[in-house]
């Protein structure tokens, strides 16, 4: 049986070993007990049921040693500062409880007589209502660098539903499934309703996907990898809901109330996981007039940042995941160069930080280069500030649309009304005014252009996982 090897971004040594699933194992038990539990699940549990267990283990979750102990584990997967993990699970939880407190009206019965009642009754002889039904088992594949926010985007709305799940993680972030598994199983969840696939084999996923007891597939990661599932169920109906990457570009307007305040959101919105996030802030535009204050806030604001050993209490800033992706970010910069651009924060700046491992880049402002530069075109997913000089609002944001991305995107000004009429004009799935990467459960989480397909979180990230059911029932007469 093959293993699958995490190496952790802080120091390049063998952090776990793992026992990938093979192909024999899931035709012959996983996929036949998680079908078998699906069944029992969706026809013994209530939704009240449901709900009261997702709780139970979203209060597992957050118990002060658990959090204590998965934090911990995260810093070391992954490489995020021990400073900033804790609150990935307490916000997992803050998620949970909301699509929660939001599934009674989202998966209630619709009367199809009279849509305002919450009563199914005969009228004029007929009784017409529609129910939300569970799609089956669902293949839930998410990423490394927010695992459990991910994950738990989609397991509350598909268990909520009745859904039972099969749980693929990124061999980088493989304990985060285990723990999850073990927390909902603490709850009470019942056996085979939840299980893990631990895989670094594009071809079983792809196998997988084709198996007919695979009734939908909710993938976060990359482009690449999301076109890649897109293909693998191409030869099926079922559904495919794809969180993919972002270049989500920031709009600086000459009217911000407080440029200095702006900047340091800005910054924290560019860096902060080291860059690794799917909403990240990964292309500056700046009014013309507050451009060079701008800059200097920016710099300022980034030299004070504590770049170092993620499991340091002070530490802001950590590794990368990998050597690879600090290779990446690394011939970034030196793609800026070729195309003009110059670095603001000097080289050596954070040379302490960086000679720890190679998966250390300290974060760099990066300005002047042309609009052809990787920083500006392709998705970064590190540390850089790439920063562009604008004159007008139709020129921000003609160059806020000209990529094939759309996730994120943000305008800072003091007038929130125009704010939210360029906003308008922004192609990208979520527009922040005065804010940045903050996916609010109550809003819909998606994509536009390659960004993806489907929707998570909000009452709407419960439709992807259910399937509706029209009933027709004329009243016999006696």
């Amino acid at each position: 049986m093959d293993v699958l090897t995490t190496i952790s971004p802080i120091n390049s040594k063998v952090l776990v070993a793992t026992q990938a699933t093979t192909l024999d194992q899931l035709d012959s038990k996983i996929l036949p007990e998680v079908c078998a539990a699906q069944r029992k699940w969706h026809r013994s549990t209530s939704l009240a049921q449901r709900k009261e267990l997702v709780l139970r283990a979203m209060e597992i979750l957050t118990d002060e040693k658990t959090i204590q102990t998965l934090a911990i584990d995260i810093t070391r997967q992954m490489g995020r500062p021990i400073k900033y993990t804790p609150g990935e699970l307490k916000t997992a939880a803050l998620r949970a409880r909301y699509l929660i407190d939001v599934s009674d009206q989202v998966l209630a019965p619709i009367n199809a007589n009279n849509p305002k009642s919450a009563s199914i009754e005969f009228e004029n002889g007929f009784k017409k209502y529609i129910t939300h039904e569970p799609l089956g088992v669902v293949l839930l594949i998410f990423p490394w660098n927010y695992p459990y926010l991910c994950l738990i985007n989609a397991l509350v709305p598909a268990l909520l539903a009745g859904n039972a799940a099969l749980i693929k993680p990124s061999p980088q972030t493989p304990l985060v499934a285990e723990n999850i598994k073990s927390v909902f199983e603490k709850a009470g969840l019942p056996k085979g309703i939840l299980q893990v696939v631990h895989s670094g084999d594009p071809l079983l996923i792809e196998t997988l996907i084709q198996r007919p007891s695979i009734a939908a597939v909710s993938f976060t990661g990359s482009v690449a990898g999301g076109l890649a599932i897109q293909r693998a169920a191409s030869s099926r109906t079922i559904p495919v809901a794809l969180e993919l990457g972002g270049n989500d570009p920031a709009y600086v307007r000459t009217d911000v109330a407080d440029l200095r305040a702006t900047a340091e959101d800005i910054v924290d919105g560019c860096i902060f996981n080291s860059g690794q996030s799917c909403c990240a802030i990964e292309r500056v535009y700046v009014a013309a007039e507050i451009y060079d204050e701008f800059l200097s806030h920016v710099v300022d604001i980034v030299k004070a940042y504590k770049v170092g050993d993620p499991l340091e209490p002070s530490t802001q800033i950590g590794p990368l995941v990998s050597k690879q992706a600090a290779d990446k970010v690394r011939a970034q910069v030196a793609d800026a160069i070729k195309h003009g651009g110059r670095q603001l924060i000097p080289i050596g700046h954070f040379s302490k930080a960086e000679s720890l491992n190679p998966t250390f880049v300290g974060p760099q402002v990066l300005v002047d280069m042309d609009d052809q530069a990787l920083v500006l075109t392709e998705e970064t997913f590190g540390p850089l500030i790439p920063i562009v000089k604008v004159h007008s609002d139709d020129e921000a944001v003609a160059k806020m649309n000209n990529s094939d991305l759309g996730l994120t995107a943000s305008i800072w000004t003091k007038d929130t009304a125009w704010g939210e009429a360029l906003g308008d004009l922004v192609e990208a799935g979520t527009v922040f005014v005065n804010r940045a990467d903050y996916p609010d459960p109550a809003l819909a989480w998606t994509g536009w252009k390659s960004s993806g397909r489907g929707v998570t979180l909000s009452q709407f990230g419960f439709d992807f996982f259910r399937r509706l059911k029209s009933h027709h029932i004329k009243q016999s007469k006696l």
